[in-house]
Order: C-alpha cells, then sequence, then structure tokens
C-alpha cells in the first residue's frame, strides 16, 4: 500500500510538471511563461491635467489637479490587457526609456502589473514626456517630448519576437520610433515567419509621412487608426472609402475608429459600421489603446491557438471582436489616466447594458 501511494504521488508530481511546463519555456537560461501578447512601441510618462474648465490665458494661472500616469502605446496595450483578465507573464511591453528616474517608474509600473518587461535603457537621451490638457467637453491637447522611443532597435524588437513567439505582435505608436519605422517592413516579416497575427496602430509620423507604413500594408492583419489620420494617409475623406483602400493596400483588417460617431471597419471584401457606447468623458487618453486591447482579448478568447494558421473570422465573431474592442475603449474615458477605469468588470457592465443596442445597429454597408 505504502508503494502504491508513493507511486501515485510521483505520478502526480509528473503530471503537475507537465501541465506547468505547457505554459512555461526556456529562453536564455531563464524561465518565462508563455507570452501570448508582444507589445513594442512607445512608452511615455503621461502628465494629466484633466476635466478643467479652460486653458489659463497668457500670464493667468489655472488651478487644477495634475497627475502622474504611464502612457504610451506599448505600456497602455500591455497593462490593459491584464486588466481584461490575461494572466500575469501572458503580456509582454517592448520599448526604449532613459536611466532616470522615470525611466525607473515606466519599468516598476509594468513590473507590478506582472507584464514581461524588455527596455532599452539609454543614458544619452530621457525618457519621453507627454503634457496633456483636457478641457471639459473638448478633445485632448497633447504637449509631446518624443524623447528615447527614438532609441527603440528594430533587432531588439526581432529577438524578443524570435524568443516568445507570440500569437499576436502589437506594434503601438508607430510613425515616432526612429530606426523601428525604418524597417517595420522587416520587422512585421519576421513577426509572420514567426505565426504571428501581425497588429499596427500609428500615429502622425515624426519628421516623416506615410509612405514606410503604406509600403508594409501587405504584411498588416490588423490595422487601427482614427479618422483624421486614415484620411492623411490615404488622401480619401470619406471613412468608409478610407477604410476601403487600406485594405484594397494589402491590410486584411482595417478598422477606423471616428470616438462618439463609433468605427468603420473594413474587412477582405466588406465594410461594417457599429456605433459608439455612450459614457461621460472625463479623460479620452488612452481610449484607442484600451480599444485595441479589447480586440486582442476577445480574439484570443475566440480563437486561440488558431490565430497560428490564420486570421479568420465570420461576421459574428468580427461583430462581437469589434463591440468588445468598443467597450472598453469606452470604459478607458470615465476616469483620468490612460489605464486607470479599463477593467473586465466594467467592460462586462458597458456589454451588458448596451450591448445589444450597439450590436443591434451595427451593420455592413459594402
Amino acid at each position: 500500500m505504502e508503494n502504491f501511494l508513493i507511486a501515485a504521488a510521483a505520478m502526480l508530481a509528473l503530471v503537475k510538471f507537465f501541465i506547468l511546463f505547457s505554459v512555461i519555456k526556456f529562453v536564455s537560461g531563464k524561465f518565462f511563461m508563455t507570452v501570448n501578447v508582444t507589445c513594442a512601441g512607445i512608452l511615455v510618462v503621461d502628465f494629466i491635467a484633466a476635466d478643467i474648465l479652460k486653458v489659463s490665458n497668457p500670464g493667468e494661472v489655472t488651478f487644477t489637479p495634475v497627475g502622474m500616469h504611464i502612457g504610451g502605446h506599448s505600456a497602455n496595450v500591455s497593462i490593459d490587457l491584464i486588466k481584461l483578465g490575461l494572466k500575469r507573464g501572458e503580456v509582454s511591453s517592448v520599448g526604449a526609456v532613459g536611466e532616470d528616474m522615470l525611466g525607473d517608474f515606466v519599468e516598476q509600473t509594468l513590473n507590478d502589473y506582472g507584464v514581461v518587461t524588455h527596455l532599452i535603457r539609454t543614458d544619452k537621451v530621457d525618457t519621453s514626456k507627454n503634457l496633456i490638457l483636457v478641457v471639459k467637453g473638448e478633445d485632448r491637447r497633447f504637449h509631446f517630448d518624443v524623447r528615447a522611443n527614438l532609441c527603440l532597435e528594430p533587432r531588439f524588437v526581432e529577438g524578443i519576437i524570435k524568443s516568445e513567439t507570440p500569437l499576436i505582435f502589437y506594434g503601438g505608436a508607430v510613425g515616432l520610433l526612429g530606426k523601428f519605422d525604418e524597417k517595420l517592413s522587416e520587422v512585421l516579416k519576421k513577426a509572420k515567419e514567426k505565426g504571428c497575427v501581425t497588429f499596427v496602430d500609428p500615429i502622425k509620423p515624426y519628421g516623416k509621412g506615410w509612405d514606410f507604413l503604406l509600403k508594409a500594408a501587405p504584411l498588416i492583419d490588423i490595422f487601427h487608426c482614427n479618422d483624421r489620420e486614415a484620411a492623411e494617409m490615404t488622401g480619401i475623406r470619406d471613412v468608409k472609402d478610407a477604410a476601403g483602400e487600406l485594405v484594397n493596400r494589402g491590410v486584411e483588417m482595417a478598422v477606423v475608429s471616428m470616438g462618439e460617431k463609433g468605427l468603420v471597419a473594413g474587412y477582405r471584401e466588406s465594410v461594417y459600421s457599429m456605433p459608439a457606447f455612450r459614457v461621460d468623458t472625463v479623460d479620452p487618453t488612452g481610449a484607442g489603446d484600451a480599444f485595441c486591447a479589447g480586440i486582442i482579448k476577445k480574439l484570443l478568447e475566440l480563437k486561440g491557438e488558431t490565430l497560428r494558421k490564420e486570421l479568420k473570422l465570420d461576421e459574428k465573431q468580427l461583430i462581437e471582436v469589434l463591440a468588445y474592442g468598443e467597450a472598453a475603449g469606452a470604459a478607458c474615458v470615465t476616469a483620468v489616466g490612460t489605464t486607470t477605469a479599463v477593467e473586465e468588470a466594467k467592460v462586462a457592465e458597458l456589454l451588458k447594458k448596451q450591448g445589444n443596442s450597439v450590436l443591434s445597429r451595427a451593420s455592413k454597408i459594402r
């Protein structure tokens, strides 16, 4: 009997080991949880004055709370994904910060959330900062210092993709990333070779045009931008036509956000529209990043490992993915900060209260 119990205990330990090993891999002498999403892009420290009544006139003082928050697409999307239900260690953030106090703040915040962190720490320039003013009822006013983000090396990112082999590779704020932008096509090609779904969310390019991004379009599975960016990129003002043009250039799914007006999405040969969720906006900073995180979360939930083969969605799944993304973006704007209000429970509540209304008004327009 004693031998039987010992054998049973050994077998149980072996089963536990294989279960644990199935979600862990060995890279460069260290053990890591399997990373499902690798997020590369800008890392920023945001200084936000939100819900203010007006911007000061020259020489005038306006008294208002100013908060310091982590920001930048790579940080926001990775943290949002954890807050939306992915496990600690399943998401990584790749970016560049300075060897300074703000760089320490970025690194510590990411670690606190359980994000696998891969940082280039440089002593040549400071960590990027963004001064954001949000007047009540108006869109944000950004005052951005790009700094260390220009130091993100494409080979560094490629090395992370090779070691993590994630299901989804997300590139955020492409346009502000120096050499990484120049080599975007090469980085995306490496990601595709590793079986990743590629997701790109650009920003108005710093010191250059959009050509580098349009060249990479055939290597992009999911593309997100706002209506102003879509018009600048394509030269087409009509959002439906702009989304269609991005698909024509090779993007598989092109999603164009329009704030309170909702979104338009081009997917393969079709174009869809969806109205927005209705919430009281406190600070819209980070809404686009939360939207992207929501899309990623729902894709992983619906498709899982099948994403290795291809990004294939039927109409129902596509609408579900877009609605979850919109709900995550809507949750984001209800508090100050890029990730503060992004929570799985809040998204679920929005979908419960408004989901049927939003879904019933979503339509195929082409």
